[in-house]
């Protein structure tokens, strides 16, 4: 029998080669991952050493994509390879940059405007079959490259059209938010997203809704995690492995039951150059974040700062609306807890004047009748302005009323106004008050000075007395003492008594209206109806501290014996 001889099959010719590798290569991916996949084929087992792909950007050259054994970049060397070329005019070579022996160097675009340059380095000595090779290998690079580009920034501007449309679709803050993850976690690949806002004034990043999660509100530290990196640096950070980065903080993963793998976190900036959010991506389904992918978001993130500072500025108008709304119906509430006119007693004219700085206050006034011939009257000022004193004010107003049906003792009645407001406020807000008790018959006020401003009462003489019996604010402290003072009252006398937004009313220079000063301005107008002093002593007060940097609420209140 005779033997068969094994026939060798010849080895793939150059082009042959060359075809396999076309094969291989996907000419619709996007640039970054085409050079890659090029540069992996030129390197790989039987092939080249190892192969590097330059690209100019901006007119600096930078490595775009190597694979293989390679020396290390030289991009100043590169760089005096394509300028001696450009001095030249071209040697006739095509595009050949130079080269001998295992390595060699090409120009990838055109002679005037090259965006690229190839390096190749073999085995052994380059022959002029593989030089033949690698040239026709450039020419599909340089083509498949530029279609690549080409086709990227059409995609790239029709997704910033996209992106500009949708993100002009709403003012809605949570809306706005989650386009913003739709659009980037789409082009992006990624699995699940973030927008962080940077607060600059807490010094904290937040998130309103996080894509994949369900809508709540995190809240971190701008000196914790990656995306706290960000908002403090403004630089992109892009992780194929956050684990490997000590800046990653985990603890969000075990408390999601979620692993994160790769990582692309942005910098929002808005037109002035300010990092106003961080935009972080996670798990990118193929492969780690590319260039491409930050190139792409950095595109359209003009437009989404933008859009964001359009959205938080109309979330705070809605919330500033929102306020002045309830404010306004806390003023009406409160108003309506104050007397809407001054008692009528025979032989005595009453008048009283309320005037909050913001739209609700802690000052106080009322008028209480109890009996034919008594009458309770109070004044009273909450330490602090605005909504929460306001408070504190409508609390005082229902105790005291609860109060005046069951005691009969003016002491006791502020002794029980002590304790009972300190539990209710804990201490964290004292008022001072004063309270008297009207005898009619008698022309007698016996009162109560709790801290309050001394009132006065101004005599038909002209002299005045301060009435300073009593003891120390309410609300401080459990079981506070009072005593009990009081004053007779004759016909031409006018008691007033008033808050501190009157007697501390400041002028330009920081001087004190003070109680001095009303009590000679009472005596000069204690022939007025009461109305008519209340309306000389608001009028003098606003003249004189017109300019002056200290404002407060204020009530005064007039009683004239007729």
């Amino acid at each position: 029998m005779k033997r068969r001889t094994a026939v060798k099959s010849a080895p793939p010719t150059p082009l042959e080669t060359l075809e396999q590798v076309f094969a291989t290569l996907n000419p619709e991916a996007e640039p970054g991952d085409l050079a890659a996949q090029m540069v992996r084929e030129l390197a790989a087992p039987g092939r080249l050493e190892g192969a590097r792909l330059w690209r100019i950007v901006n007119g600096q050259l930078q490595v775009w994509q190597e694979s293989g054994k390679l020396p290390p970049p030289d991009a100043v060397h590169v760089a005096e390879m394509l300028r001696n070329r450009e001095a030249s005019g071209g040697n006739g070579s095509g595009p050949s940059l130079g080269g001998e022996g295992r390595a060699h160097t090409w120009m990838l675009g055109r002679e005037s405007t090259p965006v690229g340059v190839l390096e190749a380095r073999a085995r052994t000595k380059l022959d002029d079959s593989t030089m033949g090779w690698l040239e026709l290998f450039r020419r599909y690079a340089e083509v498949a490259l530029e279609s690549s580009e080409r086709r990227n920034a059409v995609i790239e501007l029709s997704t910033i059209v996209e992106a500009t449309k949708r993100l002009n679709s709403t003012l809605d803050l949570a809306e706005l938010l989650n386009i913003i993850l739709q659009l980037t976690t789409r082009h992006s690949g990624a699995e699940r997203g973030t927008v962080f806002l940077v607060d600059h004034e807490k010094k904290e990043i937040w998130s309103l809704v996080g894509l994949g999660l369900e809508q709540h509100e995190i809240r971190l530290p701008v000196t914790k995690g990656i995306a706290g990196w960000v908002a403090q640096h403004g630089e992109t950070v892009n992780l194929a492995d956050a684990y490997a980065d000590p800046r990653f903080e985990s603890e969000f993963d075990l408390r999601l039951g979620f692993r994160t793998r790769s990582l692309l976190c942005l910098p929002i900036r808005n037109k002035d150059g300010e990092t106003i959010g961080v935009l972080q991506l996670l798990n990118k389904k193929a492969g780690s974040f590319t260039h491409a992918d930050e190139t792409m978001l950095r595109a359209i993130s003009d437009h989404v700062a933008l859009a964001l500072e359009n959205a938080q500025l109309h979330r705070e108008l809605l919330h500033k609306q929102r306020m002045e709304r309830d404010l306004a119906l806390a003023r009406s509430i409160q108003l309506g807890l104050l007397p809407e006119q001054p008692p009528q007693l025979e032989g005595f004219d009453f008048a009283v004047s309320h005037r909050t700085s913001l739209e609700v206050g802690g000052d106080y006034y009322d008028f209480i009748p109890l009996g034919v011939d008594t009458l309770l009257t109070v004044v009273a000022d909450v330490e602090g302005k605005g909504v929460g004193s306001a408070m504190v004010m409508a609390n005082l107003q229902a105790t005291l009323h609860a109060l005046v049906a069951h005691l009969h003792s003016l002491e006791r009645l502020v002794e029980s106004l002590n304790d009972m407001i300190l539990t209710d406020t804990r201490g964290q807000k004292y008022m001072t008050m004063f309270v008297t008790l009207l005898d009619k018959p008698h022309r007698t006020l016996h009162y109560v000075n709790a801290g309050h401003v001394p009132p006065a009462v101004v005599r038909a003489n002209g002299s005045v007395e301060y009435l300073t019996e009593g003891g120390m604010v309410v609300g401080l402290f459990p079981s506070v003492t009072f005593d009990r003072g009081h004053v007779k009252l004759e016909p031409g006398d006018v008691f007033v008594a008033c808050t501190d937004g009157i007697t501390e009313a400041m002028n330009a220079a920081g001087d004190e209206f003070g109680r001095e000063q009303l009590a000679q301005m009472v005596g000069r107008e204690r022939h007025l109806p009461a109305a008519e002093i209340v309306k000389s002593v608001l009028t003098e007060v606003d003249l004189f501290s017109r300019g002056g940097m200290h404002e407060d609420d204020r009530v005064i209140l007039i009683l004239k014996v007729v």
